[in-house]
Protein backbone atom coordinates (compact mmCIF):
# COMPACT_ATOMS: atom_id res chain seq x y z
CA UNK A 1 0.00 0.00 0.00
CA UNK A 2 1.18 3.09 -0.97
CA UNK A 3 2.41 5.97 1.40
CA UNK A 4 2.07 10.14 1.76
CA UNK A 5 4.01 11.73 3.86
CA UNK A 6 3.62 14.83 5.14
CA UNK A 7 6.06 16.87 6.88
CA UNK A 8 7.59 20.04 7.80
CA UNK A 9 8.66 22.16 10.98
CA UNK A 10 6.76 23.18 14.08
CA UNK A 11 3.94 25.42 13.11
CA UNK A 12 4.31 24.55 9.67
CA UNK A 13 0.98 23.35 9.40
CA UNK A 14 1.47 20.41 8.53
CA UNK A 15 -1.22 18.81 11.09
CA UNK A 16 -3.89 20.77 9.17
CA UNK A 17 -2.57 19.39 5.36
CA UNK A 18 -3.21 15.88 6.91
CA UNK A 19 -6.87 16.45 8.64
CA UNK A 20 -7.88 17.96 5.32
CA UNK A 21 -6.80 14.84 3.77
CA UNK A 22 -8.77 12.89 6.11
CA UNK A 23 -11.45 14.78 5.78
CA UNK A 24 -11.79 13.25 2.44
CA UNK A 25 -11.22 9.31 3.39
CA UNK A 26 -7.56 9.01 3.56
CA UNK A 27 -6.67 7.07 7.00
CA UNK A 28 -3.59 9.83 8.85
CA UNK A 29 -1.09 8.29 11.21
CA UNK A 30 0.01 10.91 13.59
CA UNK A 31 3.90 9.98 14.77
CA UNK A 32 3.51 12.85 17.83
CA UNK A 33 0.30 11.43 18.64
CA UNK A 34 0.82 7.39 18.11
CA UNK A 35 4.48 8.00 20.32
CA UNK A 36 2.30 9.74 22.92
CA UNK A 37 0.49 6.66 22.51
CA UNK A 38 2.84 3.82 22.76
CA UNK A 39 4.82 5.44 25.84
CA UNK A 40 1.59 5.00 27.78
CA UNK A 41 0.74 1.40 26.46
CA UNK A 42 4.48 0.53 26.96
CA UNK A 43 5.95 1.62 30.60
CA UNK A 44 8.48 0.18 30.16
CA UNK A 45 9.69 2.90 26.97
CA UNK A 46 10.07 5.55 29.61
CA UNK A 47 12.04 3.44 31.81
CA UNK A 48 14.57 2.38 29.09
CA UNK A 49 14.68 6.50 28.35
CA UNK A 50 15.15 7.47 31.67
CA UNK A 51 17.98 4.81 32.06
CA UNK A 52 19.87 6.13 28.73
CA UNK A 53 19.38 9.68 29.98
CA UNK A 54 20.44 9.07 33.54
CA UNK A 55 17.57 11.17 34.88
CA UNK A 56 13.88 11.27 36.03
CA UNK A 57 11.36 12.56 33.00
CA UNK A 58 8.00 11.74 34.68
CA UNK A 59 6.03 13.72 37.00
CA UNK A 60 4.95 12.75 41.04
CA UNK A 61 2.81 10.13 39.59
CA UNK A 62 5.18 8.50 37.84
CA UNK A 63 3.90 9.50 34.31
CA UNK A 64 5.93 10.59 31.47
CA UNK A 65 6.91 14.86 31.90
CA UNK A 66 6.66 15.78 28.13
CA UNK A 67 7.95 18.77 28.95
CA UNK A 68 10.29 17.83 30.81
CA UNK A 69 11.61 15.39 28.37
CA UNK A 70 11.31 17.85 25.48
CA UNK A 71 13.38 20.61 27.46
CA UNK A 72 16.49 17.82 27.85
CA UNK A 73 16.43 16.16 24.62
CA UNK A 74 16.31 19.58 22.45
CA UNK A 75 19.10 20.89 24.65
CA UNK A 76 21.27 18.29 24.03
CA UNK A 77 21.70 16.75 20.40
CA UNK A 78 23.30 13.70 22.20
CA UNK A 79 20.50 12.77 24.51
CA UNK A 80 18.11 13.71 21.93
CA UNK A 81 19.80 10.86 19.89
CA UNK A 82 19.64 8.88 22.75
CA UNK A 83 16.26 8.71 23.29
CA UNK A 84 15.39 8.40 19.20
CA UNK A 85 17.52 5.08 19.17
CA UNK A 86 14.70 3.87 21.49
CA UNK A 87 11.59 5.32 20.19
CA UNK A 88 11.66 5.58 16.60
CA UNK A 89 12.22 1.50 15.63
CA UNK A 90 8.73 1.36 17.96
CA UNK A 91 7.31 3.68 15.78
CA UNK A 92 8.54 2.18 12.34
CA UNK A 93 6.63 -1.00 13.30
CA UNK A 94 3.97 0.17 14.66
CA UNK A 95 3.36 1.91 11.48
CA UNK A 96 3.77 -0.95 9.53
CA UNK A 97 1.46 -2.69 11.38
CA UNK A 98 -1.11 0.44 10.96
CA UNK A 99 -0.61 0.82 7.43
CA UNK A 100 -1.05 -2.71 6.88
CA UNK A 101 -4.79 -3.28 8.36
CA UNK A 102 -5.88 -0.72 6.10
CA UNK A 103 -5.21 -2.26 2.75
CA UNK A 104 -8.87 -2.28 1.62
CA UNK A 105 -9.56 1.23 3.37
CA UNK A 106 -8.45 4.06 0.65
CA UNK A 107 -5.73 3.94 -2.08
CA UNK A 108 -3.25 5.32 0.07
CA UNK A 109 -2.64 6.46 3.72
CA UNK A 110 -0.87 9.34 4.95
CA UNK A 111 1.86 9.58 8.12
CA UNK A 112 2.57 12.97 9.30
CA UNK A 113 5.67 13.08 10.85
CA UNK A 114 7.87 16.49 11.61
CA UNK A 115 11.35 14.16 11.60
CA UNK A 116 11.10 12.32 8.68
CA UNK A 117 13.41 13.74 6.20
CA UNK A 118 16.19 13.98 8.49
CA UNK A 119 15.72 10.52 9.66
CA UNK A 120 16.74 7.54 7.16
CA UNK A 121 14.97 4.72 9.31
CA UNK A 122 11.96 5.41 7.97
CA UNK A 123 12.69 6.99 4.19
CA UNK A 124 12.07 3.30 2.63
CA UNK A 125 8.56 3.79 4.12
CA UNK A 126 7.39 6.91 1.75
CA UNK A 127 6.34 6.70 -2.19
CA UNK A 128 6.04 10.43 -2.54
CA UNK A 129 6.46 13.62 0.66
CA UNK A 130 4.91 16.79 0.94
CA UNK A 131 6.99 19.58 3.20
CA UNK A 132 4.71 22.08 4.64
CA UNK A 133 6.57 24.92 5.06
CA UNK A 134 5.75 28.66 6.64
CA UNK A 135 7.44 31.90 7.86
CA UNK A 136 9.12 31.99 11.25
CA UNK A 137 6.83 34.13 12.69
CA UNK A 138 3.83 32.66 11.54
CA UNK A 139 4.98 29.11 12.82
CA UNK A 140 6.62 31.02 16.34
CA UNK A 141 3.21 32.24 17.07
CA UNK A 142 1.03 29.03 15.97
CA UNK A 143 3.46 26.94 17.96
CA UNK A 144 3.65 28.96 21.01
CA UNK A 145 -0.01 29.50 21.24
CA UNK A 146 -0.91 25.77 20.68
CA UNK A 147 1.58 24.03 22.82
CA UNK A 148 1.43 26.95 25.26
CA UNK A 149 4.42 27.69 25.33
CA UNK A 150 7.32 30.55 25.12
CA UNK A 151 8.82 31.98 21.70
CA UNK A 152 12.53 30.89 22.70
CA UNK A 153 11.15 27.72 23.57
CA UNK A 154 9.63 27.06 19.84
CA UNK A 155 12.77 29.17 18.17
CA UNK A 156 14.73 26.25 20.03
CA UNK A 157 12.81 23.59 18.75
CA UNK A 158 13.06 24.97 15.10
CA UNK A 159 16.77 25.49 14.86
CA UNK A 160 16.67 21.36 16.31
CA UNK A 161 15.02 20.61 12.99
CA UNK A 162 16.27 20.25 9.57
CA UNK A 163 15.30 19.59 5.63
CA UNK A 164 16.56 17.90 3.00
CA UNK A 165 14.38 18.54 0.12
CA UNK A 166 16.00 16.22 -2.23
CA UNK A 167 13.52 13.47 -1.37
CA UNK A 168 10.52 15.70 -1.17
CA UNK A 169 7.82 15.46 -3.99
CA UNK A 170 6.03 19.04 -3.59
CA UNK A 171 6.27 22.29 -1.38
CA UNK A 172 3.46 23.84 0.01
CA UNK A 173 3.68 27.12 1.54
CA UNK A 174 1.47 27.59 4.21
CA UNK A 175 1.38 31.56 4.77
CA UNK A 176 -2.08 32.66 4.32
CA UNK A 177 -5.85 31.51 4.87
CA UNK A 178 -7.42 27.89 5.30
CA UNK A 179 -9.08 27.74 1.99
CA UNK A 180 -6.09 28.82 -0.03
CA UNK A 181 -3.72 25.93 1.70
CA UNK A 182 -6.63 23.24 0.78
CA UNK A 183 -6.42 24.76 -2.92
CA UNK A 184 -2.64 24.25 -2.89
CA UNK A 185 -3.25 20.70 -1.11
CA UNK A 186 -5.48 19.78 -3.94
CA UNK A 187 -2.78 21.14 -6.78
CA UNK A 188 -0.32 19.23 -4.93
CA UNK A 189 -2.25 15.53 -4.84
CA UNK A 190 -2.97 16.46 -8.40
CA UNK A 191 0.17 15.95 -9.15
CA UNK A 192 1.22 13.18 -6.84
CA UNK A 193 -1.44 11.22 -8.09
CA UNK A 194 0.92 8.91 -9.90
CA UNK A 195 3.44 8.20 -7.30
CA UNK A 196 0.50 7.30 -4.90
CA UNK A 197 -1.62 4.77 -7.35
CA UNK A 198 -0.34 0.74 -7.67
CA UNK A 199 0.46 0.50 -11.01
CA UNK A 200 -2.30 -2.75 -11.48
CA UNK A 201 -4.99 0.21 -11.00
CA UNK A 202 -3.92 2.38 -13.79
Amino acid sequence: MKTLVITGGIGSGKTVVAQYLSSKGIPVYDCDSRTKALYYENPLVVMDIEEALGESVTDQDGVLDRKKLGAIIFADKSKLAKVEEIVHPMVYEDFVRWRDDRVNEAPFVVMESAIFLEKPLFHDLADAVILVKAPNFLRVERAARRDNINAKTVRQRMKAQRFDRRRVDAVILNGSDIPTLYKKVDKAMVKLKDKLTDKDEN
